[in-house]
């Protein structure tokens, strides 16, 4: 799977390496990093299309973010596919979290999930608050999660 930046440009390196290479970039000019893993997937005819972003913010200089985009024919309930989209985000979250606690850089993975029971896609908020909590990483929901609602969402 390929990763790119907001402006398309692909990014060649290993995610893992290409991540580190921003880390030691931003600390060196001063910044002080967060890191925001989240998924989002819009079903398209038969396909479902998702998007994984890791969005890197700057302590009060703004931020920007890497993509990758991936797609799945087969049928999945709504339940099914948003704990899919939790395990994309995981699986990110899990092959940088110590490359992050190297660097002391905080790291939080966001569900793309309402917190409103009102909302379908509040089916899978316990299982993967769970999920996520359960591999020890910071859990975001809707509002809290823009990550996955605003970032991914706007490339899936």
């Amino acid at each position: 799977m390929s990763w790119r930046k907001f402006d398309g440009q692909r990014i060649d390196l290993p995610i893992k390496d290409a991540v580190e290479k921003t880390i030691i970039r931003e600390k060196e000019l001063g910044h002080k990093l967060k890191v925001c893993i989240g998924s989002d997937s819009q079903v398209r005819g038969g396909t479902v299309e998702y998007a994984t972003v890791i969005v890197f913010l700057r302590e009060k200089k703004g931020g920007f973010m890497y993509i990758q985009n991936s797609r799945e024919t087969r049928r999945m309930s709504l339940r099914e596919r948003m704990i899919f989209e939790v395990s994309k985000s995981i699986e990110v979250a899990y092959a940088l979290c110590d490359l992050l606690d190297k660097y002391d850089v905080e790291l939080e993975v966001h569900a793309d999930i309402n917190t409103d029971p009102h909302f379908e896609s509040n089916v899978a908020l316990k299982e993967a608050m769970g999920y996520i909590v359960s591999m020890g990483f910071e859990f975001k929901a809707k509002p809290d999660a823009f990550a996955s609602s605003s970032c991914a969402d706007k490339v899936a």
